[in-house]
């Protein structure tokens, strides 16, 4: 039985998902900007689509915007909001150290194009500090075109309060963007109650399928798109991943049944599940130090990112695979790299504990008996691992 423990790379499409793509692939195949009667059908998928988005967001349709994944909304967003404000004399965009790799590559290509990119601090939990984005804000807000601040994070799951900085950037008349890929779907996001300007998201982290997002712009907010083009309103170049999109629009109502089922119930029982296992593993490697990276009090239920002094994360992760046992070793996209991860560093970990630790993401699919076998098998390759270390190290003193 093979466990999936990797859930933050990408989740595995509901069959509801990909029965409605085959569907789609069969019957809705037509250019959605047709105007035959093919192409209105298909047309009618994508706005069905979207509706269904706009619901799971408690969003307008309007705002919502398909694009070919959250890279690509990160990249309209930030890049698109960017231009407008500096060509007003706004040249600074605000974002953080612990950003995922497509937020920070957005922002280098802004810098390159002549921005000034400035990036926050984050304390030993891998939180903000509200107070410093109150003192920039006050002393640069009429030269800041935007924030951007993730919600969830990618690796240690923790969350920020994104509706409290939203406010502060509303009060200082600067655009607010979230990259809420790691949030949307496994938390309740209500797009009008938090107040940002721009949200991305991507199916693949809520059981769709890869190669579609969404960017939400709220009415109003101006921005430039990176390509011209008639599609989404003008907003996007680019025919429509029509199959792709229909099945973000069912995992969107998948995941708006589960988040609102018994008032929220599972996401409390998913967390518990999580900090049981997450406890399982600590306890049993306390021997070797073991410990979890990030806030435990403000994260998302689907993440736990724990380290393991003088161990080798890649290590770790393929002796678990061959456990059959998937986790991952920081974020999916930097995986190969053989430094620690970026976003434990901005934390202020050791490099001693960056180097072994191990991200574990759970799935709203994933069993308290999967969860049981998996910590079991982390604990026995921990003290495999660890006893090879300490003899590698004897040998070495010799």
């Amino acid at each position: 039985m093979e466990i999936y423990l990797d859930n933050n790379a990408t989740t595995r499409p509901d069959p509801a998902v990909l029965e409605a793509m085959r569907d789609c692939l069969a019957s809705s195949w037509a250019n959605p900007s047709s105007t035959h009667r093919p192409g209105l059908a298909a047309r009618h998928v994508v706005e069905r689509a979207r509706a269904q988005v706009a619901q799971l967001l408690r969003t307008t349709e309007r705002s919502v915007i398909f694009t070919s994944g959250g890279t690509e909304s990160v990249m309209l967003a930030i890049l698109g909001s960017w231009r407008v404000g500096a060509a007003l004399g706004r040249p600074i965009i605000v974002t953080t150290s612990v950003e995922h790799s497509s937020v920070l590559a957005a922002c280098a290509t802004a810098q390159s194009l002549g921005a000034t990119v400035i990036r926050l601090a984050v304390n030993h939990a891998g939180l903000i500090d509200v107070e410093a984005l109150s003192e920039i804000l006050a002393r640069d807000g009429d030269r800041i075109a935007l924030v951007s601040v993730q919600f969830a994070n990618n690796e240690t799951g923790v969350l920020q309060d994104i509706e409290r900085i939203a406010s502060m950037c509303r009060r200082a008349g600067v655009v607010c963007h979230t990259d809420a890929t790691q949030a949307v779907g496994r938390v309740l996001v209500d797009v009008p109650a938090l107040g940002i300007d721009f949200l991305s998201c991507s199916a693949h982290k809520f059981h769709g399928p890869k190669g579609v997002g969404v960017l939400i712009a709220r009415a109003g907010a101006e921005w430039v798109p990176w390509m011209d083009g008639s599609q989404e309103r003008g907003r996007r170049a680019g025919t429509e991943n029509v199959p792709a999109i229909t099945g973000m629009g069912v995992a969107a109502s998948l995941a708006q049944s589960w988040l609102t089922l018994d008032d929220g119930a599972q996401q409390t029982r998913m967390g518990l599940m999580r900090d049981g296992f997450e406890q399982s593993i600590v306890e049993g490697c306390a021997e070797f130090g073991a410990v979890v990276n990030g806030d435990m009090h403000h994260r998302v239920w689907s993440t736990t990112n724990i380290g393991f002094p003088r161990l080798e994360a890649e290590a770790l992760v393929l002796l678990l695979s061959e456990r059959r046992i998937a986790v991952g070793a920081g974020a999916a996209c930097a995986s190969g790299s053989l430094e620690p991860s970026p976003v434990l560093r901005a934390m202020g970990i050791d490099d001693v504990i960056a180097h072994g630790s191990i991200r574990l993401s759970v799935s709203r699919e994933t069993t308290a008996d999967e969860l049981r076998i998996a910590a079991e098998q982390v604990i026995d390759a921990v003290r495999v691992l660890s006893r090879s270390a300490s003899s590698v190290r004897g040998r070495s003193v010799h």
